[in-house]
């Protein structure tokens, strides 16, 4: 009968030859300003919002202005959309169905409003 300490090496030794398997795979596609930050709720949440922290993406396939438009949102709360000239990919990839999410890469205490966010979209495999 294998020791106690034995069982346990042996145990270890099978964890570690397993490899681990990723939930997901994100890739980033897109990393643009936020277009439209001046119009929202930007300057209302700026000091809550953080590096790092997840962004709803709402396709709007019949706003009137941009059939591809995607509106940004942080918390329920709309901060601009996806720039006019780089969200249609993001927009088909989201009309198949397929799963994206967008996370704050830069807060910038800019004059120009172009200049305040930076976004980045990841598509989910």
């Amino acid at each position: 009968m294998p020791s106690k300490r034995a069982s346990l090496l042996l145990a270890l030794t099978l964890c570690l030859a397993v490899p681990a398997r990723a939930e997901s795979v994100k890739v980033m596609v897109q990393s643009s300003p936020l277009a439209g930050f001046q119009f929202y709720a930007g300057r209302e949440l700026w000091d809550e919002m953080k590096v790092g922290d997840a962004l709803a993406l709402v396709r709007e396939p019949d706003n009137r202005h941009d059939t591809h438009a995607v509106r940004i949102e942080w918390r329920g709360r709309s901060l601009g959309y996806l720039p006019r000239k780089e969200n249609r990919a993001v927009a088909a990839e989201m009309d198949r169905g397929g799963k994206v999410e967008a996370r704050i890469a830069q807060l910038n205490r800019h004059r120009d409003p172009w200049q305040r966010i930076r976004i980045e979209v990841y598509v989910v495999l």
